[in-house]
């Protein structure tokens, strides 16, 4: 089945939600993404696994990225798409084949002559799952020229507003040790569980800071988010694991939010399991201002953690501007408001060609 990525982009989005493409399963939809773009004219298309890449030469002063993933979660019962008057219901409507969607039309639909600046559209796989698989690391990690450019628009939903940058993240273990003993004779062990009270206060207790940069508030958030202990209902546990979760400002990177951490869990045994930087706004930048500018919208902070850290870390500003609404990415309700997805369209088309 073929792509008409010229097609009006509702129509183009309910496409793209009928090529079923769950994590791991991308293949077909690259396949039909890679034959519409090679069929374009102007355009360079590479291809690494199930990422697609194609790039226009044209000699501009600027060069902007335009990226999306592929795959969505898995499906509920919700492909084929539908329509119910200007919303569009199925898998991955907003989170983010409406994104995908626009970026397709644009690039079947604007004149080379007329474009501002050379682009590069990135069409990525495997973003819904673990980072070890991401398409877009893959990419940095093995084809770092591909993704060079003034400015990254990531067309993560983000209800047509733009997110500036993103929170950092990580997750460290906190084990409390204790001794075993037969609950009958309670006295005789030490009760790992109840060590962790202390612990849970002193979260509970936590100011988180607020940042504000850029003109984006960024607050951070250090939060337990799981307990594991015990193991059998007659036995007092004699260890504890609290699963603690830091979400924190662009302004710090890891070893300066895992420091603090440690600093405000002073005496607790902590184990770093995960951590992710987060990506500065990056709004100074002269294509991120004139992007905002485009818009005509006031940029505030992405809470949460998206790919434009990708790019942040290769010292390409990116923001995250898309069409679908995140509060609906992943539920079998899902939809996206098609309206959006045409303005998501005349903005990027306005902020993209020759004015």
């Amino acid at each position: 089945m073929g792509l008409d990525v010229a097609a009006p982009a509702g129509e183009l989005t309910a496409a793209l939600v009928d090529f079923a493409s769950v994590s791991g399963s991308e293949g077909p939809l690259a396949d039909a993404v890679e034959k519409a773009l090679q069929a374009l004219p102007r355009l360079v298309v590479d291809r690494d696994g199930d990422a697609v890449v194609a790039r226009t030469s044209l000699g501009r002063p600027t060069r902007v990225v335009l990226a999306g993933h592929l795959d969505t979660v898995p499906i509920a019962d919700n492909v084929p798409s539908r329509r119910d008057g200007d919303r569009l219901y199925g898998c991955g409507t907003s989170d983010m084949k409406s994104g995908v969607a626009v970026m397709l039309r644009l690039a079947a639909t604007v004149p080379a002559e007329a474009l501002a600046h050379d682009l590069t559209w990135v069409f990525y796989d495997n973003e819904e799952v673990d980072a070890a698989r991401n398409g877009l690391r893959r990419l940095a990690e093995r084809h770092r020229d591909w993704l060079d450019g003034d400015l990254a628009v990531l067309m993560e939903p983000t209800g047509g507003e733009i997110e500036a940058g993103c929170q950092g993240t990580l997750r460290v273990i906190a084990t409390l040790p204790g001794q075993r003993a037969h609950s009958a004779r309670s006295w005789l062990g030490d009760n790992a569980i109840h060590r962790a009270g202390e612990l849970l206060t002193r979260l509970a207790a936590y100011q988180p800071r607020t940042v504000e940069i850029d003109g984006c508030a960024y607050r951070e958030g250090l939060s337990a988010v799981r307990v594991a202990g015990g193991v059998a209902g007659n036995v007092i546990p004699d260890r504890c694991e609290v699963t603690i979760n830091f979400r924190f400002a662009p302004d710090r990177d890891v070893p300066g939010a895992l420091a603090h951490v440690q600093e405000v869990l002073a005496g607790y045994e902590l184990e770093l399991t995960d951590n992710s930087g987060g990506a500065l706004p990056g709004l100074s930048a002269p294509a991120a201002a004139a992007f905002v500018a485009a818009t005509g919208r006031r940029p505030r902070a992405k809470y949460g953690w998206t790919d434009v850290a990708r790019f942040a870390a290769l010292g390409i500003p990116a923001l995250n501007y898309g069409p679908g609404d995140p509060n609906l990415a992943h539920t079998r309700d899902e939809y996206v408001e098609l309206p959006l997805v045409e303005e998501a369209e005349r903005v990027l088309r306005a902020y993209l060609t020759v004015g």
